[in-house]
């Protein structure tokens, strides 16, 4: 390695080879300074595994403390319980500001701070008779950690407001108008603000768009995964104030969105708001499978009906992480279609034919879908950024 030389990821390396070699065919550079350019920089894992490890001993350290005081309320007064949580918050949240931290136990000491939050929330309802299971107090925790994360430009709070956040949002939602349908709805519409929100940070906050996008894709294609899933529920939509909230939000960030972005930023903004209609038709059909020995004409309908649209948007999905370099959304798309064409699968087709031949269609399926979605990927990937820019 050379002396003071940089480390970089070994793909961030492998592009600057490429690119500087084309530099040279292009008499841009000459092959002197193009050596020299790349002597400043090493390929290194260090980098990563050290965060992979600051990450989970965050979180282990997390879970043991809360685990710790859970097992020990009983011996513990009120007051004191409210004292220590609250002395573990702001040491955490202390210690992550110091100037010669590394990176990533910064990163894990904001994530536990996160954490301890939801305990002082917790705590403190518990001090003042509140119920426990209250979605007002993971509302709570959710909007700090986001406040936190805003503040401290800390990816781990932002990953822990937007889980809570959207547990709070669903939850609030389906407790107050008690339809399954109004929770689909929650899910998708979540869906927009996430990909609208990741949208509007793509310049300025890479990071953060980037998690932004992953939460997008995980509620675009959970909202979808239960809206076609035969029974359901109730299938008439109850609105509720939050959901009414959370609509016109969702509506005024896609259109900032769609105004201030454009080429697949914008695509990605869109399509997130036309899957919602189509989630709710989805969940509006009502196969009317009562009976798992005799599938009808109209159940087989509507189960590849389902089974398309939900390949048409993980692929999207796939191909939107391929072209960001996304490797999570690549992961999440496949592993999400993988599972819902198996349970779609045995939810109408298992009653009618043999465990082997179901694992045969299915495999045939997959095969045929992962060799479509690889030959758009690569096409989508060489030519479609440059073209919506």
């Amino acid at each position: 390695m050379e002396t003071g030389a940089r480390p970089v990821a070994p793909k961030r390396l492998d592009w600057l080879h490429d690119e500087t070699a084309r530099w040279v065919g292009e008499g841009l550079l000459t092959e002197h300074t193009a050596e020299r350019i790349k002597a400043q920089y090493v390929a290194s894992h260090t980098s990563s595994l050290t965060r992979v490890i600051s990450y989970l001993g965050g979180a282990f350290l997390g879970v043991g403390l809360v685990w710790l005081v859970a097992t020990n309320l009983d011996a513990l007064s009120p007051l004191v319980r409210f004292a220590g949580i609250v002395v573990i918050w702001l040491a955490f949240t202390a210690a992550a500001e110091v100037p010669t931290l590394p990176g990533p136990l910064r990163g894990a000491f904001r994530g536990i701070a996160a954490l301890g939050f939801g305990g002082v929330i917790f705590q403190a309802a518990q001090s003042l008779q509140v119920p426990a299971y209250e979605p007002s107090l993971v509302g709570l925790w959710g909007l700090g950690a986001l406040l936190y994360a805003y503040a401290s430009a800390g990816v781990a709070p932002l990953v822990v407001g937007i889980v809570t956040t959207m547990i709070w949002f669903d939850w609030q939602v389906v407790a107050s108008s008690e339809s399954t349908f109004a929770g689909v709805f929650a899910v998708l519409v979540g869906g927009v603000i996430a990909t609208a929100t990741a949208a509007l940070h793509d310049r300025g906050r890479e990071a953060f768009a980037r998690v932004w996008r992953l939460a997008g894709g995980v509620l675009v294609l959970g909202g979808l995964f239960v809206a076609a899933i035969p029974q359901v529920g109730d299938r008439e939509l109850a609105w509720s104030p939050t959901l009414v909230v959370a609509l016109v939000i969702a509506a005024l960030l896609a259109a900032v969105a769609v105004g201030r972005t454009r080429g697949w930023s914008r695509w990605e903004v869109l399509a997130s708001a036309l899957i919602v209609p189509i989630g709710l038709a989805l969940v509006a059909w009502d196969p009317q499978v009562s009976d798992l020995g005799s599938v009808s004409g109209e159940a087989w309908l509507s189960a590849f009906v389902s089974i398309a649209v939900y390949v048409v948007v993980a692929g999207a999905v796939a191909i939107d992480g391929s072209v960001r370099d996304h490797t999570l959304l690549v992961v999440l798309a496949t592993g999400a279609l993988v599972v819902f064409t198996t349970m779609q699968s045995f939810a109408v087709f298992a009653p009618i034919m043999s465990g082997a031949t179901l694992f045969l269609m299915l495999g045939v399926l997959l095969l045929a879908t992962g060799f479509v979605f690889d030959r758009a990927r690569r096409g989508v990937a060489a030519n479609l950024s440059e073209a919506l820019s």
